[in-house]
């Protein structure tokens, strides 16, 4: 299959993927998606109501876990980028090497042990242990094809998170705590009446459901990873390297001291935080909030495949208005639906159509961000032709701002349900959390949409520029290409 894919070893300006090696290489990166959707729409609610976690030790997973996860991007890149060559190429190890300890550790995350002392522990330590290994999936980006279009990809992983976790979890019935019933006795001993029985049984049926899903998220995260390594062959630069490698945090200054990159990631970390704080309350807003217990993994479903259906408008639209004017377009037209998910009275019917057309935004949120990041790596080749390799960091850096702002997000949403008297798995929550979770899914992801826009107005690289630095860079690359020639034709 290898052989098949594709052989090109030159640099990356004279060849291109094959139509093969592209196709592996989206189903390379699908596992990345699938896990980190499945996470952020289900982990909070899991911890809550099935592991039966206290709102704080939650949070305090939640927020540690997407810190540490932030923090090892940047870092696993950079180790990457100083890893030796081998046959497989400097990536191809490290994805198969990390592989199976992701797939156990995702696993675990999803298994409730039978203690309940040091379970937050537990939850934290296996948190972190996946976040870290599946960090490897992410510098593929720069080293296998920086023009892929991984937009599409992206969203088809989500919509497979959403669908494989929410479809088998909602085949378990989710059992409820009235108010003045114990929790203990009726889910965790066994109780010789026969009303405590079945709450107890579901609730062991609904874990069960979440490491089934586990499971088959882990057999396919197994799966596109082989299909990655045998499909796509790593690519070697040979162009010639015009300056001394830089240290971690050389880097580091360099690139955030270029100003469109620092702009357009301050802009994307509060307008992806928006975004985080529907991501990671929705599940239970509306499963309380809305009272649709029985169906929010269904609603999701219809926001994903509503994503993935917008996809294809998304990229006519960048292309004919530009894409600073769909960063405009695109994140502001969440907004009405947003607050009328909110203000309208529950109804299903209503709130599946408003989900349906939220959808449509949540595509934009998926696409821009990676669409725009090569621009600002551009404009900073341009300005500063003699300085080359800094794409990981670019892109580790913006995946670890965001990645921050998501741990910060879900840590003080899962703070502020436990200061508002969170009930677990109760059948009715105080009013004080109804009010919390309509604050966390309408006028919080609002606020962070204002503030991103407000920055974008600075955001320098027009289409003009943008196209302008295109055709410079592609000049360069075809004066390098002769010049090597020349040489070569001399020896």
């Amino acid at each position: 299959m290898k052989d098949a894919c594709d052989r090109h070893s030159s640099c990356e300006s004279r060849s291109g993927l094959s139509v093969c090696s592209k196709l592996c290489y989206a189903i390379g990166g699908a596992p990345y998606q699938i896990t980190g959707c499945a996470i952020g729409f289900f982990l909070q609610i899991y911890l809550l109501d099935v592991a039966l976690l206290d709102p704080f030790y939650a949070s305090i997973i939640l927020f540690v876990g997407r810190a540490w996860d932030a923090i090892t991007d940047p870092t696993v890149g950079f180790l990457v980028s100083r890893s030796p060559w081998t046959r497989f190429g400097r990536m191809m190890p490290w994805i198969l090497l990390s592989t199976p300890f992701a797939a156990l550790s995702y696993f675990l995350i999803w298994y409730v042990p039978s203690v309940d002392q040091g379970k937050a522990v537990w939850y934290l330590i296996f948190y972190c242990s996946f976040q870290t290994l599946q960090t490897v999936m992410l510098p593929r980006t720069v080293f296998f094809s920086k023009h892929l279009q991984l937009d599409l990809p992206t969203v088809l992983g989500t919509l497979i998170g959403t669908a494989v976790q929410g479809q088998i979890v909602g085949m378990a019935s989710a059992p409820c705590i009235s108010a003045g019933e114990d929790l203990n006795s009726t889910d965790l001993q066994v109780a010789s009446m026969g009303n405590f029985t079945e709450p107890r049984v579901s609730l062991q049926h609904l874990r069960n459901a979440y490491m089934i899903a586990s499971g088959v998220i882990c057999s396919i995260y197994v799966v596109c990873a082989m299909v990655l390594f045998f499909g796509v062959k790593e690519q070697k630069e040979t162009c010639r390297v015009r300056t001394e490698p830089m240290s971690f945090f050389q880097g580091i200054r360099m690139v955030m001291g270029h100003g469109p990159y620092f702009k357009l990631v301050m802009g994307f970390l509060f307008t992806s935080l928006a975004f985080m704080f529907l991501e990671g309350n929705f599940a239970l807003f509306c499963s309380y909030t809305l009272g649709f217990r029985d169906d929010f993994q269904n609603i999701l479903l219809v926001i994903m495949l509503s994503a993935t259906l917008a996809i294809p408008f998304w990229q006519w639209f960048l292309t004919k208005f530009g894409k600073k004017t769909a960063v405009y377009i695109g994140t502001t037209s969440v907004v009405p639906f947003l607050v009328s998910v909110v203000l309208v009275p529950s109804n299903l019917i209503v709130t599946y159509i408003v989900s349906f057309a939220a959808g449509v935004s949540v595509a934009a949120a998926f696409l821009l961000p990676w669409s725009m990041l090569p621009d600002v790596v551009d404009d900073f080749k341009i300005k500063n032709p003699d300085s080359q390799g800094h794409e990981a960091i670019f892109y580790s850096f913006y995946v670890f701002f965001t990645k921050f702002a998501s741990g910060v997000s879900l840590g003080v949403s899962t703070l502020s349900l436990d200061f508002a008297g969170y009930v677990t798995r109760g059948c009715k929550q105080p009013a004080e959390v109804d009010l919390t979770l309509k604050i966390l899914v309408s006028p919080a992801p609002i606020v962070s949409i204002i503030i991103g826009l407000l920055i974008f107005i600075s955001y320098p690289i027009t289409e003009e520029i943008r196209q302008g630095n295109s055709k410079l860079l592609n000049e360069q690359r075809e004066n390098e290409m002769d010049s090597d020639s020349t040489e070569l034709n001399v020896v």
